[in-house]
């Protein structure tokens, strides 16, 4: 009886029709390098033949108790978090080491506790997770504890029993700050965002912002309060406004009420959107960048060298991270030992958006 005539055909009849075993045929498709060019292209010519479209994953994962799945578990909404071009190429990097070993990306959208709920991570089909940038107490990372799943984290929580891939962010702040220090600053902002909860949003104290439930908002407002102090500039005197997340939509409105209630000559952004964002605010005040405002972002995203005017920032390995966080995703799901923190170098890029103070 044909394979057409009892239905679907199967991995037993591809591997008659070529006079292989059906491991030969397995490996066709799940390890290409094992075959021959010849004969793997031989027995892929034969299945589509006979409409046979691959093992069936299902059957794969209970054979194998696998399912070839990352789940990335992001610290807010799609539309929010890919508003972060910082997010995309990190993840670009990260999916293109996964993909070559033959894994798939799950996306967790992330929800108000700064990370996806509990309920959809204990749910996912997934080998291991990968946190990205999930706020301190995110119910997802217990979660992911509960089922024993390894986790790689990227920049933040900072949490036990996981490889972790941050960069040096209150280094970056620093050099920031130092940088409009020797220009001459005295009138200082700063920009951040991802409060929570968002009703927090606007002007915050520097105790307040320093209680933010993002690791890498801390450190870089460490970083930048700081290195003020040591030029003689109290934390009560520089003014701080939070935005609820990274779009420059929700910046837009954080840095009008920023320039617009204080007289400052520079403002240090927590990113390359916060800081475009204030260049197109500063532009509808009347204010000329750098003439009459100094303003410095962080990430360098392609963006930021397209800027009106291009954008001084703190550049980071944006692939070399995503890349490292794929390398130790495959790493751990090889059984590997949790390797130590590695903390990323970071770098000052002087562009147009930064001069010297006006006397």
């Amino acid at each position: 009886m044909s394979s057409s005539r009892r239905g679907k055909p199967t991995l037993d009849d591809v591997a008659k029709a070529v006079g292989v075993s059906r491991a030969t045929v397995s490996n066709a498709y799940n390890r290409p390098d094992q075959l021959s060019a010849e004969l793997r292209e031989e027995v892929l010519r034969q299945a589509k033949q006979l409409g046979y479209t691959g093992p069936n994953p299902s059957a794969r994962s209970l054979a194998t108790n696998r399912t070839g799945v990352v789940a990335f578990m992001l610290d807010a909404g799609l539309s929010v978090a890919f508003s972060d071009p910082a997010l995309s190429i990190t993840l670009d990097a990260l999916a293109a080491e996964v993909d070559s070993a033959g894994h798939s990306l799950l996306l967790l959208p992330g929800g108000q506790d700064g990370g996806p709920r509990a309920d959809r991570v204990l749910a996912a089909q997934a080998d291991i997770a990968v946190a990205y940038a999930l706020a301190d107490g995110a119910s997802a990372i217990q979660a992911v504890k509960d089922r024993g799943l390894p986790l790689v984290v990227i920049d933040q929580p900072v949490t036990p029993d996981s490889a972790l891939v941050r960069l040096d962010d209150r280094g970056g702040a620093a050099a920031a700050a130092r940088h409009l220090l020797e220009l001459g600053h005295r009138r200082f902002g700063i920009l951040s965002a991802q409060c929570l909860p968002v009703s927090r949003c606007g002007p915050l104290s520097a105790a307040e912002a320093a209680n933010s439930r993002f690791h890498g908002n801390r450190e870089r407002l460490a970083g930048y309060l700081d290195t003020l102090a040591d030029a003689g500039i109290a934390a009560d005197q520089v003014s701080i406004w939070e935005t609820a997340d990274f779009s420059r939509e929700h910046a837009m409105a954080s840095a009008r009420g920023l320039l617009e209630e204080n007289n400052l000559t520079a403002i240090l952004c927590m990113s390359d959107e916060l800081a475009m964002a204030t260049l197109s605010v500063a532009k509808q005040l009347g204010l000329t960048v750098p003439a009459d405002l100094s303003v410095v972002g962080f990430d360098d995203t392609a963006g930021a060298r397209w800027a009106d005017p291009p954008l001084t920032t703190i550049r980071q390995d944006l692939v070399g991270k995503g890349r490292l966080a794929g390398e130790l995703t495959l790493s751990l799901l090889a059984g590997h030992p949790i390797p130590a923190p590695a903390i990323l170098d970071v770098e000052l890029i002087v562009r147009q958006s930064t001069a010297r103070a006006a006397v």
